[in-house]
């Protein structure tokens, strides 16, 4: 159940109950508290709030719609109180239980979980501790939360942190809900994924690949097996799984396993590689702004380039006709995957660095700086096997 202060705007009625955003029943409780003066700090909330990007002291609150969404409750809650700021101040402990954290002093107050759980961020990172090793990673650049909560991460803990004169994280970014049918899913709803399950039966890879790539993360997604084993097939085991058998497979045939050298670049090549040139900038643009989605679009769009340039191309025509043109084709093929497994990595870990053995990078050079360095010629391949399994959509 949620515990938090809502407007009687913010309120839904149905059969004499009244219901928060979330739908989960609400009532009032009156007790004796200790409060946060959290009305001096609204002010300075909003200015940070309208920051310019890069600027030191903006909290970026993302994406647009949840930044709205904090913006207006700010801007309503000093308007309707200008003449009783203290109605917005936060009421910070509790003394309708015992469980908790004692207030200093006052042994009869338990501080209000949403208040000593969110030094949590803060001590994880090394605080009061200044030299701990940790404390460099705050302010964190990202801090992500569910957005049922992000009021509590983008006014509530930001106030708190200013007021201790701490640094608040740099960006909250509110992820959106998985749903069913368009309900949220929940255990006492019922209709809750067992994500254990899930990744029993599909992967762990692939699955993080199809949440990650599905829906525009800070927006609800409908989740459907159907939909699942679609992009699964379609991206991983179609696309990308095919286009790295059929250059392995090539290479282990027609260049004795052994990587071809680097050749000229024809005009038949540069669209291909132009695409692969402007990668690594459209990518890191978008996982910077969390457009993961996005980030994995553009990678698909070079796989899929790839895919067509294989069959314009034919290599395997080309063994005894132009086999010099059959070894830059190749070698062009394998520049293509090495840069997409490179970047396909955080996403999927585990099945890019199979890739990658298959590629023949060494371990140590798997990162976006070593893309820089190409592979000698004639480095030996091991045999492809594949990478992905097709999911029957009858049985997802």
């Amino acid at each position: 159940r949620d515990e938090a202060f809502y407007g009687p705007d913010e309120l839904t009625e149905r059969d004499g109950v009244k219901y928060a955003p979330s739908g989960a029943p609400v009532e009032w409780v009156r007790e004796p508290s200790y409060f946060f003066r959290l009305s001096k700090w609204l002010p300075e909330l909003l200015r940070r709030y309208d920051l310019p990007e890069g600027h030191p002291e903006r909290i970026d609150v993302q994406p647009e719609a949840r930044r709205n969404e904090v913006r207006a409750f700010v801007q309503q809650g000093l308007k309707d109180f200008a003449d009783k700021p203290e109605k917005l101040d936060l009421s910070i402990s509790r003394t309708s239980f015992t469980w908790g954290v004692k207030v200093p002093g006052d042994p009869a107050h338990v501080m209000y979980v949403w208040l000593d759980a969110l030094t949590n961020y803060i001590t994880a990172a090394g605080y009061p501790d200044s030299t701990a090793p940790r404390w460099k990673f705050w302010p964190a650049d990202v801090h992500f939360v569910g957005k049922d909560i992000v009021r509590f991460h983008a006014i509530y803990w930001p106030a708190f942190l200013m007021a201790a004169g701490i640094a608040p994280a740099k960006r909250v970014f509110a992820h959106g809900w998985w749903t069913i049918e368009g309900q949220k899913m929940s255990k006492s709803l019922g209709n809750a994924i067992d994500p254990v399950a899930l990744v029993e039966e599909f992967g762990l890879d692939p699955l993080r690949y199809f949440l990650l790539r599905e829906v525009p993360f800070g927006a609800d997604g409908d989740f459907s097996r159907k939909a699942l084993a679609n992009r699964l097939n379609g991206e991983l085991a179609d696309a990308l799984g095919n286009l790295a058998n059929r250059t392995l497979s090539l290479i282990q045939r027609n260049c004795e396993g052994k990587l071809p050298a680097e050749a000229t670049i024809s005009p038949a090549d540069e669209g291909l590689l132009d695409l692969l040139t402007s990668l690594q900038a459209t990518v890191g643009g978008n996982l910077a702004d969390q457009k993961f989605h996005i980030a994995l679009e553009e990678i698909f769009r070079v796989v899929r380039a790839a895919n067509a340039y294989i069959t314009e191309q034919a290599p395997w025509a080309l063994k005894k006709t132009d086999p010099v043109r059959m070894g830059a084709v190749l070698r062009h093929l394998h520049t293509v995957l090495r840069r997409v497994a490179t970047m396909l990595q955080p996403f999927m870990p585990t099945t890019m660095s199979a890739l990658l053995d298959q590629l023949g990078v060494p371990k140590d050079s798997r990162d976006i700086v070593a893309l820089h360095t190409p592979l000698p010629a004639g480095t030996a391949l091991p045999p492809p096997s594949p990478l992905f399994r097709k999911i029957e959509i009858e049985a997802a």
